[in-house]
């Protein structure tokens, strides 16, 4: 059985009285992204420091790449990158410079890390604006350099925490695709963000936290569907067909203009074979089908307490 890239067990974490999280348990596959998803305050931000070794965990056991986050710290940070809600950049070097410095500080040959540094400015669409200061950089730029330090270390798991708060939708898109492209090579991603099309866009598995515990766990698709509102909108090409399948489907609404009928669904494939099974038997045509499921947002305000701001 393959080693999971982040297992962690009852992390227990509290500030006075204030009990930031209680007892959350977490298991990340390798090669994939792991999306933690919950309002200001829920613990999302502790979880990565605990898990990136930054701070101790009051009780519990994490490992991270295999390694104990608390008694073999220099393993896993060795294995990992961080980027964090605001990028870590020194404004007083230019783009290029401060990739250099991440490679001598990994002790990486002088003339390996000039290599590195020119492959990473390209991989990120910087080569242009390498020699220039960050105070120049656009948000976006920002953002992508900061993850360009990240990877100075080839990093096999990295955390991002918030990494495009504050971008324009391209701009944010353009970190989705760079994200993308990372898994795609076999890295795995712990994400946290408030953008929950974010997450919907990027990640294989969703945790919810609220309040310190996790609240739900699944695919984005498992999700949605614990969320009631879910349905299959059915179109018809005439009144007969429609008359003939809303007195086989009692509980669904009718829409006579549209000839449409709105059936209740949790939008499963089980759900959608037995509704079509149920009106091919009829002899009932459908015109078109759609299947309609809640969005993650409707999942994250039903689980958690407090609205998402964004």
């Amino acid at each position: 059985m393959t080693t999971p890239a982040i297992a962690a067990r009852g992390l227990r974490k509290s500030y006075g009285d204030k009990v930031v999280l209680d007892g959350i348990d977490l298991t990340v596959r390798a090669g994939t992204v792991f999306s933690l998803l919950g309002p200001n305050g829920a613990g999302k931000t502790t979880t990565v420091q605990i898990l990136s070794t930054l701070i101790d965990a009051d009780d519990g056991t994490a490992r991270v790449a295999g390694f104990d986050v608390r008694t073999e710290t220099t393993g896993v940070r060795h294995a990992i990158g961080v980027t964090g809600q605001f990028a870590a950049i020194d404004d007083l070097l230019t783009g290029a410079e401060n990739l250099q410095l991440m490679a001598d500080l990994r002790q990486i040959p002088r003339g390996e890390g000039r290599q590195l540094t020119e492959r990473l400015l390209r991989r990120f669409d910087l080569a242009e604006a390498g020699g220039k200061l960050p105070g120049t950089y656009s948000g976006g730029m920002r953002r992508r350099l900061d993850l360009a330090m990240t990877l100075v270390g080839d990093p096999r798991i990295i955390f991002l925490d918030e990494p495009t708060t504050g971008l324009d939708p391209r701009s944010r898109r353009m970190m989705w695709e760079i994200i993308r492209n990372l898994v795609a090579d076999g890295v795995t991603i712990f994400l946290t963000t408030q953008y929950l099309e974010e997450a919907d866009q990027l990640a294989d598995r969703i945790a919810v936290l609220d309040g310190g515990r996790l609240v739900a766990e699944g695919t984005p698709a498992e999700l949605k569907r614990r969320v009631p509102g879910g349905h299959i909108l059915l179109r018809f090409a005439g009144p007969h067909q429609l008359d003939d399948a809303a007195r086989l489907l009692g509980d669904a609404a009718r829409d006579d203009d549209a000839l449409t009928l709105h059936v209740p669904s949790d939008g499963g494939v089980r759900s959608l074979h037995d509704l079509l099974d149920r009106l091919e038997h009829a002899r009932i045509d459908v015109e078109t089908l759609t299947v309609h499921t809640p969005d993650l947002d409707d999942v994250f305000l039903a689980l958690t307490a407090t609205e998402v701001t964004t």
